[in-house]
């Protein structure tokens, strides 16, 4: 595994991110029948209640992850909860350490702005990513959010 990644914050809005969420969005096209209805706003990622970085490897963007604080949301005896969204790692570059990079990187900036517990949704079609959470330490956690109800969605979570 090449853990090369050089991971950046970035603002959402930018159109490098913006690129990488179009890619992931026509993945979810793939996988589930269609993108990814969940509301997420530039100001989502602004500090301090969230954060956007982008991983580059060899120049260039190939991978990406945020979180946002969510007040919403209880999971593990947390008191402060911040949600994973747009985690993604383009095909390309999978197997290459990126994903875990981004991973560690959304752990610790969220613990320093003061999560206690990260949470996330993912699905059944995404084998890759819930291994990639259970072996980073992630359990299940009551369904939040959008796709709360679906029996393909996966909520899990990690305390911090």
């Amino acid at each position: 595994m090449d853990t090369s990644c050089d991971i950046r914050q970035m603002p959402f809005g930018d159109p490098v991110v913006q690129a990488l969420v179009r890619e992931l969005q026509q993945e979810f096209v793939v996988r589930y029948g269609g993108p990814d209805s969940t509301p997420v706003l530039d100001q989502h990622f602004s500090p301090p209640s969230g954060a956007f970085f982008v991983a580059f490897l060899d120049g260039r963007a190939v991978g990406m992850g945020g979180w946002r604080l969510r007040a919403d949301v209880t999971a593990l005896g947390g008191s402060t909860a911040a949600e994973i969204k747009r985690m993604y790692v383009v095909p390309t570059a999978r197997g290459r350490g990126c994903a875990r990079a981004v991973l560690a990187t959304l752990e610790s900036s969220a613990r320093k702005a003061g999560a206690d517990v990260l949470v996330l949704e993912s699905g059944e079609a995404q084998p890759e990513a819930l291994a990639l959470y259970e072996s980073a330490g992630y359990v299940p956690v009551p369904g939040f959010g959008v796709y709360r109800c679906s029996p393909r969605s996966r909520s899990m979570g990690k305390r911090l």
